[in-house]
């Protein structure tokens, strides 16, 4: 594929994929749009066949992201907290940010399920950015939704995009 022609493969496919949360997010009035989706779009039109953006990585790298983001803010005690925006930087919102990080990232190396935007997921929950189950919920759907439209759109324009989960680097190397 010619640079011009992946250039226009992924632009098409950023703004498609971005676009469609976004109309979501405007008829529902909730954060179907958020910085991490961003990074994951991004994965999933340029290097469609990584392990990192598979659907697998992506869903259940969010998922935890998402998990242990708000259990360190019911662990912290800083769940009805504002943002840190609001608020500020305070030691519980360090070590919400930095344990939220280490267990994300901890967890997907055991499952091996590396997808570098959820540590930027972790973060946004931690740092109290999303933080009611409700902006939760509308998150990880929206997760789903990016990854469904990134997954049609490379069917469409012939990126190689797993199914579920790209074959792990050993196996690429020997098959």
């Amino acid at each position: 594929m010619t640079g011009v022609r992946r250039g226009a493969r992924v632009l098409v496919g950023s703004a498609v994929a971005v676009a469609v949360a976004g109309v979501v997010a405007l008829l529902t009035s909730q954060p179907w749009l958020f910085p991490s989706l961003g990074p994951a779009v991004m994965l999933h039109v340029e290097k469609p066949s990584s392990p990192e953006a598979s659907p697998r990585s992506t869903l259940i790298g969010h998922a935890v992201a998402l998990l242990a983001g708000y259990g360190f803010l019911l662990v912290c005690g800083l769940r009805s907290h504002p943002s840190v925006l609001q608020e500020g930087v305070t030691p519980a919102r360090v070590v919400a940010a930095a344990g939220s990080l280490a267990v994300t990232a901890v967890v997907l190396l055991v499952l091996d399920a590396s997808h570098p935007p959820a540590g930027a997921t972790t973060l946004i929950v931690s740092l109290g950015l999303l933080h009611t189950p409700t902006q939760l919920a509308v998150a990880a759907a929206s997760v789903v939704l990016v990854t469904a439209v990134g997954w049609l759109y490379n069917r469409v324009t012939g990126g190689a995009m797993p199914v579920w989960a790209a074959p792990r680097r050993e196996e690429a190397r020997r098959g």
